[in-house]
């Protein structure tokens, strides 16, 4: 490919982006003046609050999923993850260890999770869906199996702070998002490891004979993942006072969802954070608005599955074009 190709082939993948991005954003509008309308409750600032907390582990979770789909692959094992660090950072609590240290811990054992994932799938050359669908089970029966399928409660004080207190009169999940959309978002967009994620996703051979480490990218983009996953595993634990074994479950999917609502190609090579952003939100404010709506939790994750398949059918259609 020559350099006026490349610069043709990315001027065509930014300016698909951005009318990706402009499209989703405006969907989001809609949905907020829909269900603005339908119940004036929704547009009150403790309920947009709310939505903001509730879109933190979603956002999270999603951006790491974002960084692996960009690379190709797809990431299962995140609610399981979700899972691990909260159990970990909790065990490790009650046996007294200073909470920063066991935070630390339970975000090092979720790394350990994405690094294997990074490395079955770049040196074993296994297929992601299936080392992330197998590392899901097994990290699942780990949490299980340590805490006899009870959850861990009677977290410290100074713990629970993370994800219940408050900060000028905003919630703590709040700042932790934000700070990781700019630190990943700048990652993405501004460093080599960002350009590698998507030279991997466009065309992975190329990538390698360019001299990208592949494998190293690779790793890298699943132990993002993981960390990610960890986090929000930690602002849920510290939100609901208690680490269950059984957290996150299903979470996978409202990754996927979100990355892929926001512009992320399930094929390689396309997704943004700031699509992402505004991806996560769409799927918290369906959920809040069916909520106050009334609308069944059964009836949400049925609107939920249309809006993916949507999603992905859109995206083919991009794709063809």
């Amino acid at each position: 490919m020559s350099a006026q190709e490349g610069t043709i082939k990315k001027g065509i993948t930014l300016s698909r982006s951005v009318k990706q991005f402009i499209s989703t954003l405006s969907g989001l509008v809609v949905l907020l003046v829909i269900f603005g309308i339908g119940n004036r409750n929704f547009v009150t600032t403790g309920n947009l609050l709310n939505v903001a907390v509730q879109t933190t582990p979603i956002l999270l979770i999603a951006i790491g999923q974002t960084f692996v789909l960009i690379s190709g692959g797809i990431d299962l094992s995140i609610g399981s993850n979700i899972a691990l660090a909260g159990i970990m950072t909790a065990m490790l609590m009650k046996a007294g260890v200073p909470v920063p240290i066991a935070i630390l811990a339970g975000l090092i054992s979720a790394a350990i999770v994405g690094i294997t994932n990074g490395v079955l799938v770049s040196y074993g050359k296994l297929p992601p869906f299936i080392v992330t669908l197998g590392t899901m089970t097994a990290v699942r029966g780990i949490t299980l199996t340590l805490t006899k399928g009870i959850p861990i409660s009677g977290l410290p004080e100074s713990f629970n702070a993370i994800g219940i207190s408050k900060t000028f009169g905003i919630p703590n999940p709040i700042y932790i998002m934000i700070i990781f959309i700019i630190i990943f978002g700048f990652i993405l967009a501004k460093t080599k490891t960002g350009r590698y994620t998507y030279a991997l996703g466009s065309n992975a051979e190329a990538a390698r004979l360019s001299g990208v480490n592949s494998s190293m990218a690779l790793i890298k983009v699943y132990m993002f993942s993981a960390i990610l996953a960890g986090v929000a595993g930690l602002v849920m634990a510290a939100r609901i006072i208690s680490a269950p074994p059984t957290a996150g479950m299903g979470y996978e999917l409202d990754a996927v969802a979100a990355s892929v609502i926001g512009g992320a190609s399930t094929m390689g090579g396309e997704g943004t954070i700031a699509g992402t952003v505004i991806g996560a939100f769409i799927i918290s404010v369906l959920r809040n608005g069916l909520n106050l709506m009334g609308i069944s939790p059964f009836i949400q994750q049925i609107v939920i599955g249309v809006v993916i398949v949507a999603a992905v059918f859109f995206d083919k259609i991009r794709h063809n074009d």
